[in-house]
């Protein structure tokens, strides 16, 4: 048994969407981050940097692993699926997945900041949101070729549906990446991302979280 910890944000429904289409058993508990239940000593003794998602695997020794990309390779190498076996095929995988972890999460996480908490920074929001949008037409071009990012469906694109996916709230205009959206609406509708994606949500309405507040 995997437990996840996890709230709904971008990064947070990675790892649960990873889960599902694993078809791994885990358990959800869903932090308040506006309580900022995730700086909480309990969770800083599973992840050191206060911040969702984190796994615990029961199963290898209470093994803790945070960070979402770290999280989806752990999965994919204790399944051997949603990877490819050889070793180009890996390695394209990751740097698509770094790609994620490095432009497009940091880059159009900005973007939601800033337009959420300094509005009138117009500066900020328009670099943060003209290199989202750069990032996006990289995928675009990527993907006019090929149905996944690599191959076949991977923890690649599991990571960048998780942000993709937020584009309305960031604000972020699609209009010219056709391909782009014509990937997402197909992994919009694989039927465990539909229930990875609500399920941080729907443990939040469940259970309260482990520990108590302070």
């Amino acid at each position: 048994m995997i437990d996840l910890y996890t709230a709904k944000t971008p990064n947070g429904i990675k790892a649960s969407i990873a889960l599902e289409e694993l078809a791994l058993p885990y358990n959800v508990i869903a932090l308040n981050l506006l309580d900022n239940e995730q700086k909480h000593p309990d969770f800083l003794r599973i992840n050191p940097n206060g911040r969702i998602p984190a796994i615990v695997d029961r199963d290898a020794g209470d093994f803790a692993v945070f960070e979402s990309g770290a999280i989806l390779i752990y999965l994919v190498e204790k399944t051997g699926q949603l990877m490819p076996r050889d070793a180009k095929g890996r390695s394209q995988v990751i740097q698509w997945l770094m790609f994620q972890m490095g432009g497009v999460g940091p880059m159009q996480g900005q973007v939601n900041w800033f337009k959420r908490n300094a509005p009138d920074n117009t500066i900020a929001i328009d670099r943060y949101t003209n290199e989202t949008r750069r990032l996006y037409r990289v995928l675009d071009t990527r993907l006019k070729d090929h149905r996944f990012l690599v191959g076949d469906y991977s923890i690649a694109d599991i990571a960048n549906w998780g942000w993709v996916s937020r584009y309305e709230f960031s604000g972020v205009d699609v209009s010219d990446v056709p391909h782009l959206m014509r990937w997402y609406r197909e992994i919009e509708a694989r039927p465990a991302v539909k229930r990875g994606a609500e399920v941080p949500t729907e443990a939040q309405k469940a259970r309260p979280v482990p520990w108590a507040k302070g």
